[in-house]
């Protein structure tokens, strides 16, 4: 196969405006908070008073992630480059990567912090991981290495807004599992061709895909949709940094995918003995569909994320992997796919079946001979005429004229296997 694209970037024009940024975000001036309608949107100044993402590690598998810009400067760590072009945290040449990580955990620039682009988790760490020098360079370029770098490197969400048609290969398969296995949630775009045809690795068990929605929460029509789109998020007319210019300005799922792992952020940061599917659950517990729709939906999921009603509602931790559909990896590092979430690797019972087969066929022989002994001495002992003594007598109730007595032996009944497994995941309802 391969399988992937970055999805497709519009850029724009500057952003201006003033924010002020202390050890908690305050409010936002009315300019800046216009042209980021999404940060009122998400609530994000209540947030903030609960949790601004310290302490957590993002990974951003992108185009590379331009460190110097000013709304990221101290946010970035070095990463890796596993394309060609600038190193992964010196991106000069494309806008992706840099959006997304300002989307994430940029803090803005100038007097307080008061100018540019605040991101959702404005403390959080991005850990940039070059998976792609270019939009067309894309195509068949796998992410495996990429996420399994991310993993190893300390990161607990991992943005992937990038997607494509085609099953994941194996070593995709393996590198998702080795993320569900170290507990890092993985979030990624559902896909801008507004159709139904799975995106990956977004479709991928043990991936959180998201859609995008406009500032009315509507579904943005190139959103892509289907039963594997579990969350939406912010994703139209959206104000981010850049690498190549100041500011850009794009509509995509690439968008909203990034405001889910912000929110991520907050919580893991908040949660920190939470489990990856454990804080999803959260995510998708206090998500809000429109009036009337029932969820999952294909085109909302559970709905538009809350991350101030998801780090403050009273929610139980629910099992470790929430409403995640989890990979699971063997010694080999290859994934073994579940259909439920709480499903568990089917036990080798070859050398018990054995050692029962071997138990019944001793047991047989032995009742053959018991049989065969009994059967000798009835035979010898009405020959020879009942013991003395009658119907008391070393005979037993067994005296003259009567069925002779059965012997002690009683063949044990049949081991009853229980039955195991669990039903299929169900399916999302159809329509919105």
């Amino acid at each position: 196969m391969s399988f992937t694209r970055t999805l497709r970037a519009v850029s724009g024009a500057a952003v201006v405006g003033a924010l002020l940024f202390g050890t908690a975000p305050v409010a936002l001036a009315d300019q800046m908070r216009d042209q980021q309608w999404a940060l009122n949107s998400l609530h994000a100044e209540e947030a903030w008073k609960v949790s601004t993402g310290k302490g957590v590690t993002v990974a951003v598998i992108d185009s590379g992630v331009n460190g110097d810009a000013p709304d990221l400067k101290g946010n970035v760590l070095p990463g890796k480059n596993f394309s060609s072009g600038d190193p992964a945290d010196q991106e000069t040449k494309n806008d992706h990567g840099t959006s997304m990580a300002s989307l994430i955990a940029g803090h803005g620039h100038g007097p307080g912090n008061s100018d540019g682009v605040m991101g959702l988790a404005p403390d959080a760490k991005i850990l940039p991981v070059k998976h792609s020098d270019s939009q067309e360079d894309t195509y068949g370029t796998s992410y495996a290495d990429s996420l399994r770098y991310a993993v190893d490197h300390g990161a607990k969400v991992v943005n992937m807004s990038i997607g494509g048609v085609g099953s994941p290969t194996e070593e995709e398969k393996s590198a998702i599992a080795y993320a569900a296995k170290h507990d890092v949630l993985l979030v990624a775009s559902s896909g801008n061709n507004g159709s139904d045809n799975p995106s990956y690795p977004a479709a991928a068990p043990g991936v959180l895909a998201v859609g995008a929605v406009d500032r009315h929460q509507k579904v943005w029509d190139d959103s892509n949709y289907g039963s594997y789109v579990m969350l939406t998020a912010p994703g139209v007319e959206i104000r981010s940094a850049a690498a190549s210019k100041p500011y850009r300005y794009a509509s995509g799922t690439s968008d909203s995918t990034a405001y889910v792992s912000a929110a991520a952020a907050l919580l893991r940061s908040k949660f920190p003995d939470l489990t990856a599917g454990q804080i999803a659950n959260r995510l998708v517990k206090t998500a809000k569909a429109p009036a009337g729709t029932d969820t999952p939906d294909p085109y909302y999921g559970y709905g538009v994320i809350d991350p101030y009603k998801a780090l403050t509602a009273d929610i139980p931790a629910g099992s470790k992997n929430g409403p995640l559909k989890s990979p699971e990896a063997g010694d080999d590092g290859l994934m073994k796919p579940s259909n439920t979430s709480d499903a568990t690797e089917p036990r080798d019972t070859s050398n018990i079946r054995a050692v029962f087969g071997i138990i019944g066929f001793s047991l047989i022989v032995l009742f053959v001979i018991v049989g065969i002994t009994v059967l000798v001495v009835v035979k010898k002992k009405r020959k020879n005429g009942p013991p003395p003594g009658g119907p008391t007598g070393f005979g037993g109730p067994g005296g003259p004229g009567l069925p002779p007595q059965q012997g002690m032996y009683q063949q044990p009944g049949a081991y009853q296997q229980q039955p195991g497994g669990q039903g299929p995941y169900p399916p999302a309802p159809p329509g919105r």
